[in-house]
Order: C-alpha cells, then sequence, then structure tokens
C-alpha cells in the first residue's frame, strides 16, 4: 500500500514529464495527449496548450490551457472535444505513474468540467478548463470539508502560555523593552 505522500509524488513526477519537447527511453517524444503533438513542428503551425494538477484533499484537479479560434468555439461539441482531451491527459498520468511508480493509480471523474473561453483581441483567444478527479487511496478524513481534527489540550495549553494580551504571558529573557503601563 503506497503513502499519501508517495501517490501525490507519483502523480506531480507523471504530470512534470509532460514538458514541451519530452523525450521517451527510445528517444521518441512523448504523446501526453496534447494538441501541440500532433502534426510536424517543422510544417504546421504550433498550438500552444497544456496542463497541470494540483491537490486539494482526497481531489486532483486537472487544469488545461489552449489556444483556440473562435470558428472552433462555435462549432458543436467543442466543450465535448475538450473534455475528451483531458481524458486523454488523465489516462497518459495513469500509464506514467504506473512505469515512474510500478503500482496504479485509480482516478475518478466527479463533477463536469468547469470551461472558460477569454480573448484578448479579435485573433487571440483561449480555452482554461478544469476538472476534478478523486484519487483512490487517499482517504475521505483528507477531505477539506470536514477540518482538522487537533485535539483540544494543544489549543488549552497555546491559551495557557498568554502573550495575547500583553497580561498572562511571560517575556523572553532577551526583550530588554520598557514595561507598558496599562491604564
Amino acid at each position: 500500500m503506497a503513502t499519501v505522500y508517495e501517490i501525490i509524488q507519483g502523480l506531480s513526477q507523471a504530470a512534470a514529464n509532460a514538458y514541451d519537447g519530452a523525450l521517451d527511453e527510445s528517444g521518441e517524444p512523448i504523446q501526453a495527449g496534447l494538441q501541440r503533438e500532433e502534426g510536424s513542428p517543422l510544417l504546421d503551425s504550433r498550438v500552444m496548450d497544456g496542463f497541470k494538477v494540483r491537490f486539494a484533499g482526497d481531489m486532483m484537479c486537472l487544469s488545461y490551457h489552449s489556444e483556440v479560434k473562435l470558428k472552433e468555439v462555435y462549432t458543436a461539441g467543442f466543450e465535448s472535444d475538450v473534455e475528451d482531451r483531458m481524458m486523454e491527459v488523465v489516462g497518459w498520468l495513469k500509464k506514467e505513474y504506473r512505469r515512474i511508480t510500478g503500482n496504479s493509480v485509480n482516478l475518478t471523474k466527479e463533477g463536469e468540467v468547469d470551461m472558460r473561453v477569454e480573448n484578448s483581441s479579435r485573433v487571440r483567444s483561449w480555452v482554461i478548463a478544469q476538472l476534478s478527479f478523486r484519487v483512490g487511496g487517499l482517504t475521505e478524513e483528507m477531505n477539506n470539508e470536514t477540518g482538522s481534527k487537533a485535539p483540544d489540550e494543544y489549543w488549552r495549553s497555546f491559551v495557557e502560555q498568554g502573550g495575547w494580551d500583553g497580561k498572562g504571558g511571560k517575556r523572553p529573557s532577551n526583550d530588554s523593552r520598557k514595561k507598558e503601563q496599562n491604564s
């Protein structure tokens, strides 16, 4: 059984291995499911896209960013195309995680894709999409909604040390300031 640290470290390393220009063991460019990998890098115009992962509790959030043309945005099925691309990236992450750690990881899709299309001019536009996945092997106790369960005695001993109001706390031995007179 892998620890939480090992699972998150393995997924983070798998995502880091997808940088632009990365090569596999045989010297071939990796195919992580991104648009920049399609076509000839010398003859075709390059599509700038990429992804990142971040973790919150037992969830992994996959963020995808890509340049798009407005005519692509208004075609039918644009949202499903972006979601399919993200699912290809997740499939590659699972394979890369298995290659790195020797174990498999379960990523279960939670909710729908959150997508936003923005533009800076009539020519330049981009899409930013996010999709959350529940990571298998991470416990429900890590959920952010439950909060921490610190014992009360730690909090009580902290308050007993004083120092917030200047009355109950002891001053450190290297504190040479004059004592304030409270009226």
